[in-house]
């Protein structure tokens, strides 16, 4: 598995699943849902749904960000919230808000399947960096703020995968 090592995907399962557990929304047999892998959750939309609606932890946040290849900066403009807003999450381990956990969500997606893909963080970081002819020369990171951007980055990684260059 290219994004977290095992024991570090469980803690994220583990605590994914009790997010899920807590979560006061209906969901099919929701006592049965445990977790195994990140993959589970972006795979499973009406879970994604729940979770973000839930409000992601910031200790499950911490442990994305940890492995995820964005500085403190880059998160701070894709949630639309100032470093001192972060840390004061992080002091007051405070849950993110449906939007933001929504882009957590959708950057560890990008950072799973980059990471697949390139095997390696500072190639998939370096990638990012890198302006894309396909892209429309614009570098893939400075897409990511939005969800049409990230699809485009999805996409393009999807054709990386498949080997199909532009």
């Amino acid at each position: 598995m290219g994004f977290l090592k095992e024991s570090i995907d469980k803690e994220l399962s583990r605590g994914l699943s009790s997010i899920i557990m807590e979560s006061s929304a209906p969901y099919l047999s929701k006592k049965k849902i445990i977790l195994h892998s990140i993959r589970e959750l972006l795979d499973d939309k009406l879970l994604l749904s729940l979770v973000i609606k839930q409000g992601l932890s910031y200790d499950m946040y911490d442990i994305i960000q940890e492995h995820a290849p964005f500085s403190e900066a880059d998160w701070s403009e894709f949630l639309g919230l100032s470093i001192k807003s972060l840390q004061r999450y992080k002091r007051e381990r405070r849950a993110f808000k449906p939007l933001q956990s929504e882009k957590i969500l959708e950057l560890t997606e990008v950072t799973y399947l980059g990471l697949d893909i390139f095997g390696d963080l500072q190639k998939f970081k370096l990638w990012l960096s890198t302006p894309s002819f396909a892209l429309g020369s614009l570098k893939p990171i400075s897409l990511l703020s939005d969800s049409y951007g990230k699809d485009l980055v999805i996409s393009e990684l999807v054709r990386i995968d498949h080997g199909v260059f532009v």
